[in-house]
């Protein structure tokens, strides 16, 4: 895509609104626009700041609602043949919303659902005019700085849009749990990003428009006073702040401020890494306001909620540092008083007197054995040796008595 061309350019926004007057109120308190009636369509109303117009708004018709369609934003992207667009669109899988159509003094357009359903516009000016290419640096406040796409296959989102509008991938931002977040542009300039929605939230895919604000924080504060209520944020994401909010009416919407410079200065030791580019430029600028578009067939509208994955969470603190266990000191020696120590050695010389005293009772008890042993022994041998000469003299009565018989028998 060449610098200068219209045709992938984020050109315009457009809210179809439930409440018109509410939104006037709503929208000029959150982002600073003006809001005043278009000069050639007076029903259909133009955002803006100073001479800058950058968004319009119609209001919901009640065959639309009829159909099911709620308050929501619509995203418009440059095309320089409509028709053409279409054709291609077509052939990669989209389905045409609302079929291509002049609106006088303005310019021709066209409503269409991507592969996986999510609706954006094709147009282009009166006259052909090639818009202004994307510019550089700080995004003006009120302008529309990033286009964020939520859908089931953010790669094959992608490889559509980049076929049709000429987007080129330009980084892949690991999110951690949240996934994927993938960065497209032209021309070295970043547009938005693509990221895989939570089915839990929604299983519709839409596109979230982001406007420039001076302070995201503040903003949080009057969406919420002002009737809206906030879905992410106010959180940072590389470059600043940003919050999403649903306003009154129900339709989702994201404002974006940028952080200031840092002042330079000399680094004391190893420089940080780089982060991530700031991924909010400046959109071009838009062609003339649209006007409303007549009653579409039922498009998608965006959901309730919107996942808090869209944007780079605020880096997680550094984890604190565990603190080292201390080591024990040893245990001092407690020292005796002087009564404790001579309890204890009086306690030690009864055990000594006691295992003495056990000894000698032992001693005394085996001596005591022993000499009973020795007694009963020798009685017992006494006793045998008399018992023993006692039948010794009884035997030799008997012999001597044997021959003194015989002795008298011989005679």
């Amino acid at each position: 895509m060449a610098q200068g061309s219209i045709h992938g350019r984020l050109v315009w926004q457009e809210l179809t609104s439930e409440d018109p007057a509410a939104a006037v109120i709503f929208y000029s308190k959150l982002v600073g626009w003006h809001a005043r009636p278009n000069a050639s369509h007076p029903a259909y109303t133009e955002f803006g700041i100073g001479g800058s117009q950058y968004a319009g708004m119609t209001p919901l018709t009640d065959d639309a609602r009829a159909a099911g369609v709620r308050s929501h934003w619509l995203a418009y992207i440059g095309a320089s043949d409509v028709d053409s667009t279409v054709a291609t669109a077509q052939q990669l899988g989209a389905t045409v919303v609302h079929a291509a159509q002049d609106i006088e003094h303005v310019g021709r357009f066209a409503t269409l659902k991507d592969p996986q359903g999510a609706q954006f516009a094709v147009f282009k000016p009166s006259g052909g005019g090639g818009g202004a290419a994307a510019a550089t640096g700080k995004p003006p406040v009120g302008s529309f700085a990033w286009l964020e796409l939520a859908t089931s296959d953010y790669e094959a989102a992608s490889a559509f849009y980049g076929k049709v509008f000429g987007w080129q991938v330009m980084a892949r931002m690991d999110m951690g749990p949240a996934g994927i977040y993938l960065i497209f542009g032209a021309d070295g300039v970043q547009l938005g990003g693509m990221y895989k929605m939570h089915a839990e939230r929604t299983s519709e895919a839409y596109w979230l428009p982001y406007a420039e604000v001076s302070n995201a924080d503040a903003a949080a504060t009057v969406a919420t006073t002002g009737g809206g209520r906030l879905v992410t944020g106010p959180m940072d994401v590389p470059g600043g702040r940003m919050v999403q909010v649903i306003d009154p009416s129900g339709a989702l919407f994201a404002v974006h401020s940028t952080a200031a410079a840092p002042a330079p200065s000399k680094p004391a030791g190893k420089p940080a890494a780089p982060k991530p580019p700031a991924p909010k430029p400046v959109s071009a600028a838009p062609p003339a306001a649209k006007p409303a578009a007549p009653p579409a067939p039922k498009p998608t509208a965006p959901p309730a909620a919107k996942p808090a994955a869209a944007a780079a969470p605020p880096p997680a603190a550094p984890a604190a540092k565990p603190v080292a266990a201390k080591k024990a000191a040893p245990k001092k020696a407690v020292a005796r008083k002087p009564a404790a120590k001579k309890a204890v050695a009086k306690k030690a010389a009864g055990k000594k007197a006691a295992a003495k005293k056990q000894g000698g009772a032992k001693k005394s008890a085996a001596k005591s054995a022993k000499k009973s042993a020795k007694k009963s022994a020798k009685k017992a041998s006494k006793k045998s040796a008399k018992k023993a000469s006692r039948k010794s003299g009884t035997g030799k009565k008997k012999s001597a008595k044997r021959a003194g018989g015989k002795a008298r028998r011989k005679k």
